[in-house]
């Protein structure tokens, strides 16, 4: 090699480094991610004359962004593997008796994930080539949730935000870039954390779930099917540790593209990344469920869940909070072809 040719070499490994720094921060995602999540329950002891207890606890699905295995339930009593029948949410059903809940007890949930980046393409495509989905759901994510009006404040602030525009694809930009814009994320105070659209509306602050439901509602009043995601966040700078609380985010409908992810309350802690989370997700989250106003099965006696992440329970055909829960995880190493294998164990 010559030296001129050596140096001209090195002059493009130089400039190349310096690109893919300069790169925008959605063009550096990482596309996977593998770890291990604990959910654990602990159940107190209760006097045996108040009946039986009816617990619950969300299980993660596989989907096409997220492989769950390594599904283990560590429980000293037996239970249910169940779906909910408005949104398909996986959970498990504990029925307690009265002699066992005299004395506590945990519920442990272990499984692994390999979590992919969600990304999607803005681009509508052919029309046999595009992901459908049924009019039956597209319909159910038009509808108002209890906390998600679509009207009053909520329908004049997305008509406003919407004027003049008729694509749907830019009507959907413009009620993201005003949620981003004029939310602030802030758990200071009562009132946030419900996914109370009004309050949102009013208040401009909380957390991911108010950022989302304002989203969700000013969508679904501009005639685009908006659904809601819950799930755990895990760190994009740790390894391991406790996981504090949920994360939840949000996906709209467009024809020719098929589900787009968002995520509202992501961007506005990352200004940078703003144009990233409408259109994706990263790897730094597991999802649970899907869905408010969530009743579970038969069992249930109280009013459907505002949303459903953490553990609930039932006493007496009321609602227990008892309960205490911990969650955390830790990275695992990139995976072996066919050493996962999905599996559900314990007291049966």
């Amino acid at each position: 090699m010559s030296p001129r040719f050596a140096y001209a070499v090195r002059i493009f490994g130089v400039l190349l480094l310096i690109m893919v720094a300069s790169l925008p921060a959605a063009e550096n995602q990482a596309s996977a991610r593998r770890f291990e999540v604990t959910y654990q329950v602990t159940v107190p002891a209760l006097a045996a004359e108040n009946g039986p207890l009816h617990l619950w606890i969300p299980l993660p699905p596989s989907d096409a962004y997220q492989d769950i295995s390594e599904l283990k339930i560590e429980s000293p009593v037996r239970y249910k593997l169940e779906r909910e029948s408005e949104y398909g949410n996986r959970l498990a059903y504990f029925e307690v008796n009265p002699q066992r809940v005299k004395t506590p007890f945990e519920v442990v949930l272990r499984f692994h994930t390999t979590r992919r980046e969600h990304r999607v393409t803005l681009t509508p495509v052919a029309a046999n080539a595009a992901p459908h989905e049924s009019r039956a759901v597209l319909a159910r994510f038009l509808q108002r949730d209890k906390l998600v009006p679509l009207d009053g404040a909520i329908a004049e602030l997305s008509h406003q935000q919407t004027e003049g525009v008729t694509d749907p694809q830019q009507k959907a930009r413009k009620i993201y870039d005003y949620v981003v814009a004029t939310m602030r994320y802030d758990k200071s105070g009562q009132g946030w954390g419900r996914g109370d659209a009004i309050w949102a509306c009013t208040a401009k602050r909380g957390n991911c779930t108010d950022f989302h439901s304002l989203f969700i509602g000013m969508m679904r009043v501009a005639g685009i099917p908006s659904r809601f995601e819950i799930g755990f966040p895990l760190p994009a700078d740790k390894t391991e540790g406790d996981i504090s609380g949920y994360h939840c985010w949000a996906e709209f409908y467009l024809n020719g593209v098929g589900w787009v992810p968002v995520d509202a309350s992501e961007a506005w802690k990352n200004p940078a990344k703003r144009d990233y989370f409408f259109g994706a997700h990263d790897v730094n989250r597991v999802r649970f469920t899907d869905g408010r106003d969530i009743r579970l099965d038969a069992h249930q006696k109280g009013d459907p869940l505002n949303y459903f992440i953490y553990p609930y329970a039932e006493l007496q055909g009321k609602r227990f909070d008892g309960l205490k829960s911990h969650f955390a995880f830790r990275d695992l190493p990139p995976a072996v072809p066919g050493a996962d294998k999905v599996r559900t164990t314990a007291g049966r």
